[in-house]
């Protein structure tokens, strides 16, 4: 897949198969990390409604975990998002066409990625 290019843009955006890996294994960390909140979660309502002591004092730990858990997740979009505007620059600029400008002078127009 290296040095392929996915065109699933609706402007002929393309973009290398590296940054569909790298998107692919970020997805997959993402999931992995709300599988494993969607357990702490059950987990902490049950000792919410158990009412047990020692359960409720567990569910500080467990929510410190799940408040963590968050954290990475935030951080894996926004390095994700970073990375993929990085490479969408990198490919907007090897798409750039030389145009012709009302005042004569040649421009550059930059192919970029419209807003859903």
């Amino acid at each position: 897949m290296e040095g392929d290019t996915f065109s699933g843009f609706g402007n002929g955006a393309q973009v290398d198969g590296k940054v569909l890996q790298t998107v692919q294994k970020s997805f997959v960390q993402v999931q992995n990390i709300l599988d494993q909140n969607r357990l702490l979660i059950n987990e902490i309502n049950q000792n919410h409604e158990s009412r047990m002591p020692d359960n409720l004092s567990r569910n500080v730990g467990l929510i410190r975990e799940l408040n963590n858990n968050i954290k990475r997740v935030v951080d894996l979009y926004g390095d994700l998002s970073y990375s993929f505007s990085k490479s969408m620059e990198v490919s907007s600029e090897g798409d750039s066409a030389g145009t012709s400008r009302s005042d004569g002078k040649l421009g550059q127009k930059r192919l970029r990625p419209s807003a859903p």
